[in-house]
């Protein structure tokens, strides 16, 4: 009777007359499936009304007459309203009809993890990357956890369902990285650019994502910044291999932040002993900035800068007693300056339209001595200009559409003795993108994307031809409940050649594509996932090196099947003693992929690609500790020299939060010290990592923040 009082209107309230007789009104409760307990019927304008019993009954005394207006409500259903006379509501049979979701609110997660506060599929902050299995606070090696990707260690790069790492492209805020990585030497692992702490979301797709993101074959990894801070916030952090210091200035609806770090691997290489022999060790200076504005709540403003310089000298090859077997002694010297700068701005523009601009800046300048000989040098400069502007609107509660137009502006410089190469191409192209609620529980996503190359002269003398690619792309889901969702992917993608292969090229080179089909099973409750996704991919015109000329007639397929499970575990009490809480995953990858493409002579398996792929990782929180365990194992991959052994390492890791402003992090990869094989050379000799075990110490401390166990770099 209390709750009926809730649904009482701004309307001027029915008094029922004392002295008229009392009428009863009774029934049941149904969503057709099953009777519905805890639904509040009661007659609108009164405070008569009752909840339905555990088999869906209600029943009531009212004393009012005549034609009334009875209503149910039910959470996540609609409300049913009958307007009768009294004397025909009993033995009422009241069926409601599940509440329509609005196209704003559903997330179609198929062949996408998210990552982000406020995310309804999966929560992962930054802290949580520094924590993931045996990340070391990198991005990149948390993703690698993730089912769909390739261990390829002697890169560290990300490997996508078969995809060479390049056919993996990074947008920060909707805009283009041209290079997402830092530098190292050959046969050494990398980690990504971007500091977790930067993004409030990150959303890596593994396949079919819409046509606002173009240029990559397999995947996309698109990441929004955090929005402008409403307190100052100061932080540093030290390890044995990086120190950093960061913090932001909050004005009012503005923000101004600041990252400052230097890597170096100098202390650990004197403790820690290991297979390379460096001349310079490895050093990494990065700066980072932003500038966060908000208008209004429709429209804010974003920009960022990044600025890495890097370097690192590494003496190559050896003398042995017997002269076949040495090889020419050379000191690699490297040296790369990465910038990378971007401003967006998203705006309401009225009438429900909003409208999203960008512009992006990305120049890497790469220089190497004795790059493959004593004596010789390289140098490498690439340069993107990216722009970017989009319309989007909700046009009803079942429609949203996007449309939207973007340029890459690319140019590339070689030199190496006497051979060079100059580059200056344009990529157009524009989108259209639909997402429509066809009935309730069936949501289509149907896009297409037009894509137009264009290059001036060739270094060969000769013109490129003008490439004009119509790439439609659509997912159609089906979600019947709050736990399941099943989805069909197909779609189109595009991307172009690397610089080397253009320079190398004819006239008739074109963009390379690939064609998706992605079948998404999802479960998923309050404390279990569970998704299956078998996939297959077709690729068109990759390139492959014909008579010392790059032809679009390399091809190739890729089919398997991801597996991701996920399990939490609460933490109790019991006996006044409180249990410690524990999160599981269970990643699993089975790739059957091979191509023809670059110098290839035949169909192969490339040679990054590993058949089987399984992740395993937990994690145990009590008290103020938090323990990370992960297990990684990659089947041999198939080479012209020979086939590797598997891959295999355990690394644990330790969190312990120290105060409610400093926290410690340690981890040991690769704890038995397995020596991993991750490829043979041309000569046949293994390539292994520079050292089997890797630990790492790190001590956060936040300086001014108001908020607990956050680290404060930005």
């Amino acid at each position: 009777m209390l709750l009926a009082v809730c649904h009482l209107t701004a309307q001027t309230t029915v008094v029922p007359d004392q002295s008229s007789p009392t009428r009863s009104i009774s029934g049941i409760v149904t969503d057709g499936r099953e009777r519905l307990t805890g639904a509040n019927v009661f007659i609108l304008g009164t405070i008569d009304g009752c909840l339905t019993d555990s088999l869906g009954r209600f029943s009531f005394i009212t004393s009012m007459t005549g034609e009334v207006t009875l209503r149910a409500t039910f959470i996540g259903y609609e409300d049913y309203t009958l307007t009768a006379d009294i004397s025909l509501m009993h033995h009422l049979t009241i069926r409601m009809n599940e509440q329509t979701t609005n196209i704003n609110e559903v997330v179609v997660t198929a062949s996408t993890f998210s990552f982000g506060k406020g995310d309804n599929f999966k929560t992962m902050d930054a802290l949580d990357v520094v924590m993931a299995g045996n990340s070391c606070g990198d991005i990149v090696a948390a993703l690698q956890t993730l089912p769909g990707t390739q261990m390829v260690g002697e890169n560290g790069k990300l490997y996508v369902r078969g995809g060479e790492s390049d056919e993996c492209q990074t947008f920060v805020n909707g805009m283009h990285v041209l290079v997402p990585y830092s530098t190292n030497t050959e046969n050494t692992a990398v980690r990504g650019r971007f500091s977790p702490f930067l993004f409030k979301g990150i959303n890596f797709s593994l396949g079919g994502y819409s046509g606002e993101y173009g240029q990559a074959l397999s995947a996309v990894l698109p990441m929004e910044t955090t929005d402008a801070a409403t307190s100052d916030k100061c932080g540093v952090s030290a390890s044995l291999v990086d120190w950093n210091i960061g913090g932001t200035k909050a004005y009012q609806n503005s923000s101004l932040s600041f990252n400052a770090a230097l890597t170096s691997m100098g202390l650990y290489d004197q403790l820690f002993t290991q297979r390379q022999d460096f001349t310079r060790p490895y050093r990494k200076l990065s700066g980072e900035a932003q500038y966060k504005k908000e208008f209004n709540t429709t429209s804010v403003l974003k920009s960022y800068v990044g600025y890495d310089l890097t370097s690192v000298g590494l003496r190559i090859g050896e003398h042995r007693l017997i002269p076949e077997q040495s090889s020419p002694v050379r000191s690699l010297s490297l040296k790369e300056h990465n910038i990378y700068a971007n401003v967006t701005h998203r705006a309401s523009i009225g009438r429900g339209y909003s409208l999203f601009t960008g512009i992006a800046n990305s120049s890497v300048f790469t220089d190497i001595d004795d790059a493959r000989m004593a004596g010789d040098h390289y140098h490498n400069f690439r340069h993107e200009v990216h722009l970017k502007a989009e319309v989007r609107k909700a046009c009803t509660h079942v429609l949203k559409v996007s449309a939207g137009i973007e340029d890459y502006i690319r140019n590339s410089t070689l030199r190496y003795d006497a051979y060079h190469y100059r580059l200056n191409y344009n990529i157009l192209a524009a989108h259209v993108d639909a997402q429509w609620r066809i009935v309730p529980r069936v949501f289509l996503n149907a896009s297409a994307r037009a894509e137009w190359l264009w290059m001036g002269k060739l270094p060969s003398g000769m013109f490129l031809k003008s490439d004009c690619l119509l790439m439609p792309r659509t997912t159609l889901s089906y979600i019947p409940n709050k736990h399941l969702q099943f989805s069909l992917v197909a779609g189109r993608y595009s991307q172009t050649a690397d610089d080397d292969c253009l320079a190398q090229s004819r006239s008739g080179y074109c963009q390379s594509t690939a064609d998706h089909a992605v079948l998404s099973m999802q479960y998923k409750s309050q404390a279990s996932l569970l998704r299956i996704e078998p996939y297959w991919k077709k690729y068109h015109r990759l390139p492959l090196l014909e008579n010392g000329f790059y032809q679009p007639h390399g091809y190739g397929t890729s089919r398997g099947v991801d597996v991701f499970v996920d399990l939490s575990f609460p933490a109790k009490r019991g006996n006044g003693v409180s249990k410690g809480a524990l999160t599981t995953t269970l990643s699993y990858s089975f790739n059957d992929s091979e191509r023809l493409c670059l110098d290839y002579t035949e169909v192969q398996t490339p040679d990054y690609a590993s058949r089987h792929n399984l992740r395993l990782t937990a994690k145990y929180a009590i008290g103020k500790a938090i323990i990370g365990l992960a297990e990684s194992y990659a089947s041999g991959r198939h080479l012209p020299s020979g086939t590797t052994p598997h891959y295999n390492s355990v690394d644990v890791n330790l969190t312990y939060l120290l105060s409610p402003k400093v926290i410690v992090y340690t981890s040991l990869n690769n704890i038995f010290g397995r020596t991993n094989i991750f490829r043979y050379d041309t000569n046949g000799s293994p390539v292994v990592p520079s050292r089997d075990r890797f630990l790492y110490i790190g001590i956060f401390v936040s300086l001014k923040n108001n908020k607990a166990y956050d680290i404060s770099n930005f």
